[in-house]
């Protein structure tokens, strides 16, 4: 194996254990497991959005980051409005185990997507105006990464984390 494939491997490597594991902070599944339905939409008085908010605007975000990195055709949400519900909560519990669930299945879908790029993660889209698969992942990595840390100050204002 040559030495530039060994390095792809490892950032390949590396990037999804970010996106998977948080490594130096908690993980979204983390900071998502045990929140109840009923606990996903409620609001702490002066902050702007509830868990829910939260969560449904990481499952959109990643599925924009993920179809426009394999699909060159795809059409971005309207930003803001179309990144981010109005609605305080989920309709039900199915839909909040739903956007859960899809944010599990997008990002093992980009991972998978990392994985079988090899040297192609360097290479810029046509359809992008400099992007790459690296860019993107590293894109994917910040922006969870900070709703993560949302999340849980949620969850600490509610009563509903740890210590």
């Amino acid at each position: 194996m040559q030495q530039q494939e060994k390095i792809t491997n490892i950032i390949i490597s590396n990037l999804s254990e970010l996106l998977k594991k948080g490594n130096a902070h908690v993980s979204l599944d983390d900071a998502l497991h045990g929140v109840s339905f009923d606990l996903s939409g409620k609001k702490i008085p002066g902050l702007p959005y509830s868990i829910w908010q939260l969560a449904d605007h990481i499952r959109i975000a990643q599925r924009d980051i993920l179809e426009f990195s394999r699909n060159a055709k795809y059409v971005s949400p309207e930003w803001p409005d179309g990144y981010w519900s109005s609605e305080i909560s989920a309709q039900s519990d199915s839909e909040w185990q739903k956007c859960i669930d899809q944010i599990r299945s997008d990002r093992d879908s980009f991972i998978e997507l990392l994985s079988n790029a090899k040297e192609g993660i360097y290479a810029p889209f046509e359809h992008g105006d400099g992007q790459s698969l690296l860019k993107e992942a590293l894109v994917l990595a910040d922006h969870n990464s900070y709703h993560t840390g949302e999340i849980i100050i949620l969850r600490r204002l509610l009563n509903d984390w740890g210590n």
